[in-house]
C-alpha cells in the first residue's frame, strides 16, 4: 500500500472520530443550521470519585488520547510496528495495571466499567489487526479496529462524566 493512501486512510479516519465525537457531544443530533444552538442540559450520568483518583483519571484519559493522536500519526507514516506498541502499552490490556484500573473501577458504574473494559479489548485487538497491517500492507482492518477504539471513548464520554 503506498504510503499516500496510507495517510489518506488515516485523514479520513481522524475526521470520522472528530465527527462521532461532535455527535456525541450533541447526543447524537446534528447542530441547528441557524443561528447559534442553544446549549443542551447536560443527561450524562455523573460519577463521584474520590479527588486525587478524579484527577488522576482525567490525567490518563488525556493520556488516551495523545496515545490515539500518536497512533494515527504512526499510521499514516506506516509505523505499523510502533503504532500497536502504542495502542497496547498506553490503551491495551497491558495498560491496565499502570492505570490502576482496578482501583478506578470500583467507582464506576457497571455500564462505565463495561464500556472500559471494551476500550481496552478493542485497542488490544487493534494492536494485532495494526501488527498485520505491517505484514500484508492491508490496512482496513486495523482502521477498523481502531474505529472500534474511539467508538468505546465516545459511547463512554457520551453517557458519563466525573464529578
Amino acid at each position: 500500500m503506498s504510503r499516500r493512501r496510507v495517510f489518506v486512510l488515516a485523514a479520513i479516519l481522524a475526521l470520522g472520530s472528530a465527527s462521532g465525537l461532535a455527535l456525541a457531544q450533541n447526543h447524537g443530533h446534528a447542530p441547528a443550521r441557524h443561528g447559534p444552538a442553544a446549549p443542551a442540559q447536560d443527561t450524562r450520568e455523573l460519577v463521584a470519585f474520590p479527588a486525587e483518583l478524579r484527577e488522576n483519571t482525567l490525567a490518563n484519559m488525556r493520556d488516551h488520547l495523545l496515545a490515539l493522536q500518536e497512533i494515527q500519526e504512526f499510521l499514516a507514516r506506516g509505523a505499523f510496528d510502533r503504532a500497536a506498541a502504542v495502542a497496547e502499552q498506553r490503551l491495551g490490556m497491558s495498560s491496565l495495571g499502570p492505570h490502576g484500573a482496578h482501583e478506578v473501577a470500583k467507582f464506576m458504574p457497571s455500564g462505565m466499567q463495561d464500556a472500559g473494559s471494551a476500550m481496552h479489548r478493542a485497542a488490544s485487538r487493534f494492536a494485532i489487526e495494526a501488527q498485520n497491517a505491517g505484514v500484508t500492507g492491508e490496512l482496513k482492518p486495523a482502521l477498523a479496529a481502531l474505529a472500534a477504539v474511539t467508538a468505546q471513548c465516545v459511547g463512554c464520554h457520551a453517557a458519563y462524566r466525573l464529578e
